[in-house]
């Protein structure tokens, strides 16, 4: 079976990169080795950073293998000779794969490369702080064996050298790997690129003055244009302007000319102060580019997000309010006027507690507290609007609170719903529920409830009684006619009962045949006469659907209320009662002891 054969652009990208690191290897090694030992200007492993930061680890291997032979192959023609070849490949790859590896571990998610401040800061501690410190120890050790050069010279070279090159070069060659250049060129208008084209001539030009022509020392007149292209062109410019710097400068310094020739000692000592005066223009512009750069994409992002906030808003049927901290609305949609009856410009300014019934603002205000105490989580609450009408009875209010960039509540967002005909809904199905569905008489459940609230109305003083009724003989109605004679014998025994009581009273079925009736405002005397004309509306048999009369008759116990008593105490001695009446030759009342 034949093996499957390699991409070609697999292959290309190593050795492309391999290219590169022997060039720059090389050129480093033959102009700056100048007491015969490391060179001070190194810039060949930002090839490899920049490959192994933009790329997947499964294509890490080729990547150093390519530059390891690159490496390998530059010291020994015009390095330290075969005797260092491997072992300084081995370091230079260390090296990279150190800044690699903390960056990658360190990288947030939605973070770029080096495209903001967060993963630039890690790059620079990752180069400067440990890579370059620790390589920077092997490789002195072996350039002080195989050269004159001491150990704390050769270190500083290593560090020098190799700090300023990963700085200076690595982030323009990872803005080359992804594709920003590309994109910066096809994605910005024509008037824009002019302004970087002429802001880099402009830097270009003045760089080369200062190098070349200029009186005087001014390597402070660079930092102005570098900070304005940092602000007008971005990162990119930034890493261009650099390399720009770079290069005349370096140039100069290395053919002699430039302010730094003011210095005196050896060429070295020039090179190792125009590397710091690089790297302090770096450390200047390039973390203002990137802190801009994060904030253009924020603001990129926050006008993409209010544009869908808009779009949603502005096309949903539920009313959405920006609320102050003070309570003043300062955003109503426009479907404030379909909701609610008002015009969203004569919502805005007027305080949000004027939309809701004095009655539910308490509520409304503590869900609004609970929002701003508890960012990041929504609260519901359901208000009755102060402005009703037919179609709007009952509002639903979805409070989340909104917070600046350091994640203090500043207001809350708000989304207002007409839930009335939910609440409409969900009434009739109280009712429902709270109807017993032969006889229309309370359920148990309700009927307990209705006790519950008067009960609290006789601890604060009111009288009213609870009395019990139980259906004298239904089990023997049952057997003899029937079921459904049994029905419409509870069925009439309510519809009997239901004249002698007032609006205010309730009856309800607690089960089978036994009934109990809440007189409201009623003394256990007035209770006992309503009871006996109860009783009085029941003389005439109940006829059923076959002809049939049924005579019926009931007996009841009764208890006034007690509100210091508890709702089982007074249903046990209503039915105590009741069981007197029914072991007393039924078809009577009994009280309750």
């Amino acid at each position: 079976m034949p093996r499957p054969s390699l991409h070609p652009a697999k292959i290309l990208l190593p050795v492309t990169i391999g290219g590169c690191y022997f060039l720059a290897a090389s050129a480093a090694l033959l102009s700056s080795r100048f007491e015969g030992g490391l060179a001070l200007i190194w810039i060949a492993n930002a090839f490899l950073m920049a490959v192994l930061l933009t790329s997947r680890r499964r294509s890490w291997p080729a990547a150093m293998i390519a530059c390891g032979v690159a490496s390998a192959a530059s010291t020994t023609l015009f390095g330290m000779g075969p005797a260092a070849a491997i072992p300084m490949a081995a370091i230079n790859l260390a090296e990279s794969l150190i800044v690699a590896l903390i960056c990658r571990h360190y990288r947030r998610p939605g973070d770029g490369v080096i495209g903001s401040i967060h993963p630039l800061v890690v790059f620079i501690l990752a180069l400067c702080g440990v890579a370059d410190i620790v390589t920077g120890i092997a490789a002195a050790a072996i350039a002080s064996w195989l050269t004159p050069v001491g150990f704390g010279l050769s270190w500083l070279h290593w560090y020098t050298g190799h700090a300023l090159g990963g700085l200076t070069c690595t982030p323009i060659l990872i803005l080359l790997l992804q594709g920003e250049v590309g994109r910066w060129v096809r994605e910005t208008p024509p008037a824009i690129k002019v302004e970087a084209g002429l802001l880099l001539l402009l830097f270009a030009a003045t760089t080369i003055h200062i190098f070349y022509f200029a009186r005087y020392p001014m390597l402070f007149a660079p930092l102005l244009p570098l900070v304005l292209i940092a602000f007008r062109v971005g990162h990119l410019g930034a890493a261009a302007s650099i390399v720009i710097l770079g290069v005349i400068g370096g140039l100069a310094t290395l053919s002699g000319d430039g302010p730094l020739v003011l210095i005196g000692g050896s060429m070295g000592d020039r090179v190792q102060a125009f590397q710091f005066y690089l790297a302090l223009s770096f450390l200047l512009t390039m973390p203002i580019a990137a802190e801009l750069n994060g904030r253009r994409r924020l603001f990129q992002m926050l006008r993409d997000s209010e544009a869908r906030y808009r779009a949603i808003t502005e096309h949903n049927g539920d009313v959405v309010l920006n609320i102050g901290i003070d309570g003043v609305i300062q955003y109503a949609s426009p479907s404030a006027m379909e909701q609610i009856g008002c015009a969203p410009e004569l919502l805005m300014g007027q305080m949000a507690a004027n939309l809701v019934d004095p009655v539910d603002r308490a509520q409304v205000a503590a869900a609004h507290r609970k929002a701003l105490a508890q960012a990041g989580q929504s609260h519901i609450v359901e208000f009755r609007p102060l402005i009703t009408s037919i179609d709007l009875q009952w509002c639903e209010m979805v409070v989340r609170a909104v917070l600046d960039e350091r994640g203090v509540p500043i207001g809350v967002i708000s989304t207002v719903r007409d839930i009335s005909r939910h609440k409409a809904r969900q009434r009739a199905l109280q009712q429902v529920a709270a109807r017993d569905s032969l006889t229309g008489a309370d359920t148990r459940r309700a009927f307990l409830d209705k006790l519950d609230a008067e009960m609290i109305r006789a601890r604060n003083g009111a009288r009213s009684s609870l009395l019990l009724l139980d259906i004298d003989f239904f089990k023997a109605v049952n057997d003899a006619h029937g079921h459904g004679a049994g029905d419409r014998v509870l069925t009439a025994f309510v519809e009997r009962l239901r004249p002698g009581m007032r609006g205010i009273d309730s009856i309800g079925r607690l089960g089978g045949e036994e009934f109990a009736i809440l007189l409201v405002d009623s003394d256990i005397d007035r209770a006992s006469m309503v009871c006996e004309r109860m009783r009085a509306r029941l003389v005439e048999p109940i006829r059923l659907d076959t002809g049939e009369s049924i005579a019926v008759t009931f007996s009841a116990g009764l208890v006034e209320l007690d509100g210091h008593a508890t709702q089982t105490a007074m249903l046990e001695a209503a039915d105590k009662a009741l069981y007197r009446a029914k072991h007393g030759g039924r078809n009577c009342l009994r009280l309750a002891a």
